[in-house]
């Protein structure tokens, strides 16, 4: 009974605060094929909650990886028109979007490189107007996460099937507040904490970012009319929703050609169904002009490469080490978790809502202003409990915001 409340629990704080459904709007939920009962469930409460009309797509990873087996370079290579055509057009409508992150981290470790950096390109340049209105926040949108028995037996390798995905179930209410009395009244409060230190920063007026840690030495400038952003976020229509649960970070962009150092991994990046680990990159002008990595260097540099702006950085994110997702010890293998357990940047795209005026700017607008643009925006984790972040103002004067890796302000 625990566990169906806590289930019911869930759903509806998806519903109602991450993506805040409004009355007669559309939904789109993405799912795995495993999570066909939770999509249900946040059907069920979306239309309780005045939806319109409500969509699932499901996917199956293991059809997903016969495709990349089977398939050639070539078709891989095309993305489908008529999916891409269905999510811009959704959007345009101002619908609200789902996406359930799970399942298994490596499953296409044996698939070619080429082939998924083939495919990764082709779907961020046919969903790019889709992407545009998710960056500018123009529709509500949440990625959230559930157990499948695949990313379960990665994790707890040791106990039985069911276990495991008890286990992580008990992992993700813990972490996305779901034990609490009241999760809406603790997001609420989280969120406020959240807001206060965007509130800080942006009247600090921060110039740059100076970080130091094991195997990280790197000089961040930001623009001048950045934003600092955490928690929730209001859409352009004016609702407030969440955009990642869990989410425990405040986030800006940093100016393209300020970032100057090498950054190093503190956790693995979990990047088209395969792990990247232990990697670091090295930074001149804010261009990544040289990386490396135990396990998954050449998908790496492909990923580096997918086009002109995604050797640069687009995001950099502050996360306190003793965040309950840190505090659970675990490694999730999971982005949406494991950055929100860690300090991280994110190669490629900036958000135009963290600067000034951005959302009613094009690419060439933003550019100008030192934000970068790319079809792609992968974060990847740095952050660990030697992190120190020292920010310097336009003005001269210095202050910690992390220090041996918890929040200095």
């Amino acid at each position: 009974m625990n566990f169906e409340e806590n289930l019911r629990k869930y759903a509806e704080l998806i519903i109602k605060i991450g993506v805040n459904i409004q009355q007669d709007q559309e939904l789109m939920i993405k799912a795995p094929i495993e999570g066909a009962d939770f999509a249900r469930k946040l059907t069920q409460y979306a239309y309780e909650a005045g939806a319109k009309r409500v969509y699932v797509e499901y996917n199956d990873e293991e059809l997903t990886k016969m495709t990349y087996t089977y398939a050639s370079e070539e078709t891989l290579s095309e993305y489908p028109s008529w999916i891409a055509k269905g999510y811009n057009e959704l959007a345009e409508k101002g619908a609200a979007f789902i996406s359930i992150s799970a399942g298994n981290p490596d499953i296409l470790k044996d698939i070619s490189p080429v082939k998924i950096a083939t495919f990764q390109k082709a779907a961020g340049k046919a969903l790019e107007t889709y992407k545009r209105y998710i960056g500018n926040s123009d529709v509500t949108w949440c990625v959230v996460s559930i157990p499948t028995l695949s990313w379960s037996e990665k994790l707890f390798p040791h106990v039985p099937a069911e276990e495991g995905v008890n286990l992580l179930w008990e992992k993700i209410f813990e972490v996305t507040r779901i034990n609490e009395e009241d999760p809406v009244k603790a997001w609420k409060e989280h969120t406020d904490l959240l807001a206060s230190k965007c509130e800080f920063l942006n009247e600090k007026k921060v110039h740059k970012l100076k970080y130091s840690a094991p195997g990280t030495d790197l000089t961040v400038v930001l623009p001048g009319d950045h934003i600092w952003l955490g928690g929730g976020e209001y859409s352009t229509k004016g609702t407030y929703f969440v955009a990642n649960m869990p989410t425990e970070e405040v986030f800006t962009m940093p100016y393209k050609y300020g970032v100057e150092g090498v950054l190093t991994s503190t956790k693995p990046l979990n990047y088209g169904g395969n792990l990247i680990e232990d990697f670091t990159l090295t930074f001149k002008e804010g261009k990544i002009i040289k990386c490396s990595a135990k396990k998954g260097e050449e998908l790496l540099q492909r990923l580096i490469e997918t086009d002109e702006g995604s050797c640069y950085l687009g995001e950099v994110a502050i996360v306190p080490h003793s965040s309950p997702v840190s505090a659970s010890q675990m490694i999730f293998l999971n982005t949406l978790f494991d950055e929100n357990a860690s300090c991280h940047f994110a190669i490629g795209s900036s958000y135009p809502i963290n600067i000034k005026n951005g959302t009613r700017m094009n690419n060439q607008d933003l550019e100008k202003l030192g934000a970068n643009t790319s079809i792609i925006h992968e974060d990847f984790m740095v952050g660990c409990k030697d992190m120190t972040i020292e920010a310097v103002t336009k003005t001269g004067e210095t202050f910690y915001l992390i220090k041996d890796g918890e929040w200095a302000f």
